[in-house]
């Protein structure tokens, strides 16, 4: 047997009032209660599979090979749509299969040799002993999870699994000095974040002139403090991405951004 992965992390749009959460936890913990339990976040909002899948896909980076990462964002819950492991380069995903891994198996999709492997969760001896039809996070995500983090082989879970869903990702268009993007995350802050990656944008003898909405942007910052407090203003956030932001204020309030909005950006050699 593999050596046991010893971390299990949280994703979920339950909130902190309510004590889902805490139960799921507390299901982890009877099964193995040495493992580490690490809240990712629980501000998904509701049932917004895109945040979820954005939340998974920046943070499991930085987490060690064999992580189990459960995320539990799952408007389908009591219907037919499946749940499964995807390991993916030895850390494993516990989820819906509902599109919470497409930015993942996007990145996969572009290697030479992926190493992934799938699995449907179907085998009730992971389960807890009854299964009600709202809250599969408790009886079946919760469980698995912990006992993949005892050394429980995908094989016993469950079948392989083909063809996982995935949602359309918006993706940059490049037309000449142009690079039109979108916001695709906006964080508690009211930063809008772009999938306009900090790659694109590595030309230092250029200049840069960005568009959103009606404000106009002439420079990308390095640090919020560049501009003056109030102003809008573009910078490199630390997803690697351009993010639209105020300094010390609110750009979603401010400027009226929301999930989709296009960005363009100008390079002037």
């Amino acid at each position: 047997m593999n050596q046991s992965p010893r971390i299990i992390t949280l994703t979920t749009d339950f909130g902190i009032r309510d004590t889902y959460v805490g139960i799921m936890k507390g299901v982890i913990l009877g099964i193995n209660p040495d493992v580490q339990i690490v809240d990712l976040t629980h501000a998904i909002p509701p049932q917004d599979i895109h945040e979820a899948a954005f939340a998974i896909h920046a943070a499991h980076r930085y987490f060690p090979n064999g992580t189990v990462h459960t995320i539990v964002v799952d408007p389908g819950v009591g219907t037919d749509r499946q749940a499964i492991v995807c390991e993916i380069e030895g850390t494993f995903f516990v989820c819906p299969d509902n599109g919470v891994l497409t930015y993942l198996l996007q990145n996969v999709s572009t290697k030479a040799e992926p190493a992934m492997n799938a699995v449907a969760i179907q085998n009730p001896a992971y389960f807890l002993p009854e299964v009600s039809n709202t809250f599969h996070g408790r009886d079946i995500f919760a469980p698995v999870a912990a006992h993949l983090s005892l050394g429980a082989p995908l094989t016993n879970i469950g079948p392989p699994r083909q063809d996982l869903v995935e949602f359309p990702i918006l993706t940059p268009q490049v037309s000449g000095n142009t690079i039109t993007g979108h916001i695709v995350k906006i964080d508690r802050f009211g930063n809008g974040i772009t999938n306009i990656s900090e790659s694109a944008l590595t030309n230092d003898a250029a200049s840069y002139e960005i568009s959103v909405g009606n404000t106009q942007l002439k420079q990308i910052n390095r640090a919020y403090a560049e501009s003056e407090v109030g102003e809008p203003l573009a910078i490199i956030g630390s997803y690697g991405l351009l993010e639209i932001a105020i300094n010390a204020g609110n750009a979603e309030i401010s400027l009226g951004l929301k999930w989709g909005d296009s960005v363009e950006v100008q390079r002037f050699d």
